[in-house]
């Protein structure tokens, strides 16, 4: 809220105004989120439609007193619910994170003293003190500020610390909720609290952004929609004809309720969910931890990946790369605050006391600076400004000797001189050091170390340094000039300086980085810069990781170009600079609209909104903020993109293992209906009883499949492009696959159950089943590559679906033969002649697909894995 009314700046509020004004404006403090209540998550869970189907057919059981068929059929809704809510039980919490990032205390002035209060008690008019290290505690302006720096990343995404001032231009006069005091210190009258703040407005945009449903979701959807619609229809119809030919009714509603238990896999839900939980755990011990059960394979269906800069692409470190002395280059091996490194000249490595131009750089570095590295266990820690650590670690690194006591006297940075100056000794000499933007350190030189040593500074030499500057600037580097100066005295007075040399810093790429992005390349899927920090410094950044830009798009040029304008700029390899939360959700939005399935990263508050509204949001864990976890679908807990590569190739394994297993259950249940209509059709019982069906569905196909989506990925699965997020998981040549085998394993089932009806319908119904059964367990082996022989895979490359496969034979043994489970499913014993004909009719099912795959391996010179379709 803003103020009515300009308080004294000086004195602040009164007591008596201020909760005056609390109980005008509310407490600074953000809306609190609306919690998903518990019930709700766990109620949402029994909302899919083939849940809803399993539902609706134990609901028909249990009237029709098929008491042991409603109960096997509860037990696996129960189960998938159960297994859904342990993953998804983390409501969404981002605004609770982002009230949790403020500090609880905060400085203010009330009737004249300075307190301590609790910063939601903060209203407008305050006077706030702020000092290094404090977080801001409310938007405001300032009325006093001495060498004032804010790290506002965590905002804008601008790396560097912005220096402030009383000034109003740029806002240099303006601190923002939620930002950091990195060095000096000030006082700042509120202006804004609570949601009225600039993060309260991002905390506000995160919240608009509803819940989003996943690309698997979606196909899912579909499939139980038609798997759902074909169960009622044929189910009824199945039920209706047979009634109206005249046959007991109870009959043939068992008759039709077996149908439409036979169309719908009961145990895909589950199977679903387990497969999933399953990938989810592995990605965990290689540092992706999936907040939402289904976000790691919607991040492998990714076509595009919309990447943060700073802290994502970057250390989040500034770094000294380059030291410029009148044309010499100086470099620097290693980046961060890890003084572990050398300075190198032409190559050699170089240290302090060896060159007498370096050391005089080298002295400015530790001797103009507030900043120190402090060591914490493995870790370098930088207390003070990054770019002071930048230059103290570089200056670390040539072994350079550190001054010894406190500075004589100092001038402090200020924004409108851009320039720092201490005097101190060095040895037995009292010399000023300078450091600061270029232009104003050039504006106060009058000689400078060339070539030939310090001569007097000329015209030529102002525009030998300018043209260094200007390369430096180009590259995306943050420039920073030396300079010095012998002194008699401590008075400090910036003239008749020594120019010394130009510094080139920069927040560099993760070493990684590259290669993740390359291998994003390879795999189809292309990678977005949009940062909002410079053009310069994210061209070069950009440059840097191969990234292929051909042009920089500021958030100003975008908020000017039409939705067409837009969707044409997509199309060019293009970076965005500059950009505020809203232009990212704006290019999320648009890059939707287009058809693509989009990936987000970030680490920063202005990450949160975006990562929200991403098909995938990828947050950083090491050093992203709790509000961007929470906002997230993936969190990288190492914040290495190469985590992410895995995290994609995870995700292409999953979908890939999905489609594996529902045209392996799908094929499985294809068998049982032809088995059912054409018996029907024929005029004889019932070939499998509700129950059969349900041991069949339920448990010996759903191990079986949930073995086969532990299927390993594949070296080639990150040579293609990404699927179209339009396809189905099933396609026209998986239904042909699932009618052959359907057509077969209910051909095969049904003249077993002909052949031995003369022993009995009991008899023949068990071999029926027990048939079904084997034959369902040895075609999954087809099932496993839709290109690759498994003597190529390895028959044992996947040893749980061998135990699976063993388990599950043993159960319809004792299905067979334990006469508990004899009354369940109303089996009898079977001698050898039975089981040597269901042998018989189940060695094709191995054979032919094998020998199939072999013929086209070889034709097609295969050592890949599967084809596009897959």
């Amino acid at each position: 809220m803003r103020s009515k009314k300009s308080p004294d700046r000086f004195s602040g509020l009164t007591v008596a105004e201020a909760a005056k004004r609390l109980e005008e404006h509310g407490p600074n403090a953000l809306a609190a989120a609306k919690s998903t209540p518990v019930w709700h998550i766990f109620l949402r869970q029994f909302t899919g439609l083939l849940v809803l189907l399993l539902i609706a057919a134990a609901l028909v059981a249990l009237a029709l007193g098929e008491h042991i068929d409603a109960i096997a059929i509860g037990m696996v809704v129960i189960l998938n619910g159960v297994l859904g809510f342990v993953q998804e039980w983390r409501a969404e919490t981002a605004l609770a994170a982002l009230r949790n990032m403020l500090a609880p205390m905060a400085r203010v002035i009330r009737d004249e003293e300075l307190i301590e209060i609790d910063r939601r008690e903060i209203v407008p008019g305050d006077l706030i003190l702020l000092e290094a290290g404090d977080q801001v505690p409310a938007d405001g302006v300032l009325t006093s500020a001495m060498e004032l720096r804010v790290d506002e990343s965590v905002l804008t995404g601008e790396s560097a610390p912005v220096a402030k001032s009383l000034q109003p231009a740029d806002a240099a006069n303006h601190v923002m909720m939620g930002t950091h005091v990195v060095s000096g210190r000030a006082e700042a009258l509120v202006d804004a609290t609570g949601v009225n703040t600039a993060f309260g407005k991002i905390a506000t945009l995160t919240g608009s952004v509803g819940e989003k449903e996943t690309n698997l979701s979606k196909r899912l959807g579909k499939l139980g929609g038609q798997l759902g619609l074909a169960a009622l229809g044929i189910g009824a119809a199945v039920a209706l004809v047979g009634i109206v030919a005249g046959r007991d009714t109870i009959d043939m509603v068992m008759t039709g309720l077996s149908m439409a238990v036979a169309i719908v896999p009961e145990g895909l839900p589950a199977v679903v969910t387990i497969s999933l939980a399953l990938g989810a755990a592995a990605m965990v011990r290689q540092n992706a931890l999936a907040r939402r059960l289904q976000a790691m394979e919607t991040l492998g269906a990714a076509t595009v990946i919309c990447t943060d800069k700073t802290g994502t692409l970057t250390e989040n470190m500034m770094t000294t790369e380059r030291l410029w002395i009148a044309g010499r280059q100086y470099e620097a091996a290693g980046t961060g605050y890890d003084p572990a490194g050398r300075i190198l000249s032409d190559g050699q490595p170089i240290r302090y006391g060896t060159d007498p131009d370096l050391d005089a750089a080298l002295d400015v570095m530790v001797g103009c600076t507030h900043a120190k590295l402090r060591r914490e266990g493995a870790q370098w820690k930088l207390i003070g400004d990054p770019t002071e650590g930048a230059l103290v670690t570089f200056a670390y690194k040539g072994w350079t000797e550190m001054p010894v006591g406190e500075a004589v006297s100092e001038k402090p940075f200020s924004s409108e001189r851009k320039r720092m100056s201490t005097v101190r000794w060095l040895g037995e000499h009292l010399t000023q050091l300078v450091k600061g933007a270029p232009e104003q350190v050039l504006d106060v030189c009058t000689h400078w170390r060339g070539p030939d040593g310090t001569v007097p500074l000329t015209d030529a030499d102002r525009a030998s340094i300018e043209t260094a500057y200007a390369t430096y600037a180009e590259q995306g580097l943050r420039v920073i000039a030396l300079a010095r100066r012998g002194v008699s005295s401590s008075e400090v007075t910036e003239e008749a300086l020594e120019f010394i040399g130009l510094v080139g810093m920069v927040d560099p790429p993760r070493p990684e980085v590259r290669a993740a992005i390359r291998a994003c390349a390879s795999a189809g899927i292309r990678v977005i810069m949009i940062t909002g920090d410079g053009p310069l410094t994210a061209r070069a950044i950009a440059n840097k990781l191969n990234m292929p830009v051909e042009r920089t798009v500021t958030g100003a040029e975008l908020e000017g170009l039409d939705e067409d304008a837009l969707v044409q700029l997509l199309k060019e390899p293009v970076l965005f600079a500059r950009t505020s939360p809203e232009h990212k959700m704006r290019l999320i939005r648009t890059l939707q609209i287009e058809g693509h399935i989009v990936a987000m990263t970030g680490d920063g508050v202005n990450d949160a909104p975006a990562l929200k509204k991403a098909d995938i949001g990828v947050a950083m864990g090491t050093r992203g903020t709790d509000v961007a976890k929470d906002a997230a679908d993936l969190v990288l807990l190492d914040d290495n993109f190469a985590t992410l590569e895995r995290a994609i190739r995870e995700g292409r394994r999953q979908f890939a293992n999905i489609q594996r297993f529902v045209r392996y259950l799908l094929s499985s249940n294809a068998g049982e209906v032809v088995a059912i209509l054409v018996n029907l059709a024929l005029g004889g019982p019932l070939i499998f009883l509700p129950t059969q069906i349900l041991w069949m569905n339920l448990v010996t196909d759903s191990v079986t499949a949930l073995m086969l989506g532990l299927e390993p990925g594949s070296p080639e699965q990150m040579k293609k492009p990404p699927r179209d997020p339009k396809s189905g998981i099933l396609n026209r040549t998986a239904m042909w696959i699932i009618l052959a085998f359907g057509a077969y394993t209910g051909t095969a089932s049904l003249y077993l159950f002909h052949t031995f009806l003369h022993e009995g319908e009991t008899i023949a119904r068990t071999v029926a089943f027990s048939g079904m059964v084997l034959f369902e367990k040895v075609s999954v082996f087809a099932f496993r590559s839709f290109s690759r022989p498994c003597w190529q895979l390895g028959w044992f490359s996947n040893p749980l679906l061998m135990l699976a496969l063993v388990a599950m034979i043993g159960a319809q043994l004792a299905a067979v033969y334990w006469p508990p489970l004899q009354t369940l499913l109303r089996t009898a014993p079977l001698g050898w002649e039975h089981w040597q004909m269901i042998a018989l009719f189940a060695i094709p099912l191995i054979a032919v697909p094998e020998i199939a795959k072999t013929i086209l391996a070889k034709r097609e010179g295969l050592a890949g894995d599967e084809p596009a379709e897959v």
